[in-house]
């Protein structure tokens, strides 16, 4: 369970990224009150939960209603992880982790930006999605592998919330060389446990030996 525990942390840190959704968030959040902040901060990190937790309870169901096996999940997920962990060893921006320039032209015209872009793409982007379902579909049913994906997952986003709530001075803090050795050091991680993912889902389809 400890193993179980300390991959799915792992993953679900990488692909959501408190640190870089922290920073992003001070930028975007800038011209707001404290109350404010800690609002959209809140709200954000509820909803962009609850779509993780969706997609952490009911993306086997999903599998199977689109006809995708459990293989094609995690050598297909296992790919998508391997290219955020590649431009997060070369601390380039992902488009599995971040929002993209017309993004962030749209969320800085917003009063509110709990929903969009905070809850969706930063907290649960499609990378994040992806970790969820192939974490989930790995525990193979067992409720108590279950829980553990979603105490992982729970205490990623209690970090996320914390850093949220302390964005400037975690900015300030770190600065750019910080985050950058940070995302440098998890991509790392992300990329082994990547190649692991799609090593098994090769394995189990029957293609290799």
């Amino acid at each position: 369970m400890l193993e179980i525990a300390i991959v799915a942390f792992t993953t679900f840190f990488a692909t959501v990224g408190p640190p870089d959704v922290a920073a992003l968030f001070a930028g975007l959040t800038h011209d707001k009150t404290v109350a404010e902040r800690r609002a959209m901060a809140l709200k954000g990190t509820l909803i962009g939960g609850g779509i993780l937790l969706f997609f952490t309870l009911f993306g086997e169901w999903v599998l199977t209603y689109f006809g995708i096996s459990l293989p094609a999940l995690r050598t297909a997920g296992g790919i998508l992880l391997l290219l955020i962990a590649i431009d997060m060893v070369f601390a380039r921006p992902s488009g599995g982790t971040t929002t993209t320039s017309e993004e962030n032209a749209e969320a800085a015209g917003k009063a509110d930006i709990s929903v969009f872009p905070l809850a969706t793409p930063l907290i649960a982007g499609p990378g994040a999605i992806g970790a969820a379902i192939l974490l989930a579909a790995g525990a193979e049913g067992d409720g108590r592998k279950i829980a553990v994906v979603i105490a992982a997952l729970c205490a990623v986003l209690a970090l996320t919330f914390v850093l949220l709530l302390l964005a400037t001075q975690v900015q300030r803090l770190l600065g750019v060389t910080g985050l950058q050795v940070l995302s440098r050091v998890v991509g790392v991680l992300l990329a082994a446990l990547a190649v692991q993912f799609i090593f098994d889902g090769i394995a189990a389809s029957g293609l290799v030996g």
